[in-house]
């Protein structure tokens, strides 16, 4: 089933994602996907800079390998999927960071130098938006 959410810029977090590739749950048996929802929605609430950037859940990404997995997305932009990320506030940030300038950009393609050091390695896939593809 499909539940309709605001189509503005956004982090779609797998909230069922691994801890690690070698654990499901943490120390305290939570996933890692509940983790870095709860970071994210903190740091959200906490900056008001991020406040044009939703945080999302979903069940499942389907990208289980690669455990915290997030889909960045926005209308008319290319999407990202990165993934590897720990369920903490520094994942959070960098997550968030890049996703203000993703936001701001003009197709969703953020110049390097831009990005967070913290997302640097975590791109799993790119996604062209309906009715495009990218060059």
């Amino acid at each position: 089933m499909l539940t309709r959410v605001d189509p503005g810029p956004a982090v779609v977090v797998c909230n069922t994602c691994r801890h690690s590739r070698e654990s499901r749950d943490d120390t305290d048996g939570v996933r890692g996907g509940v983790r870095l929802v709860e970071a994210l929605t903190r740091l959200k609430a906490a900056e008001p800079r991020y406040a044009g950037i939703a945080v999302q859940e979903m069940a499942c990404l389907f990208a289980c390998q690669d455990h915290c997995t997030v889909h960045l997305r926005a209308p008319d932009k290319v999407g990202y999927v990165l993934g590897r990320f720990g369920g903490d506030a520094d994942s959070a940030r960098a997550i968030l960071d890049y996703a203000v300038h993703y936001a701001a950009s003009e197709h969703g393609r953020v110049p390097f130098s831009l990005w967070p050091e913290g997302v640097k390695g975590h791109f799993i896939t790119r996604t062209p938006p309906p009715g495009f593809v990218a060059e």
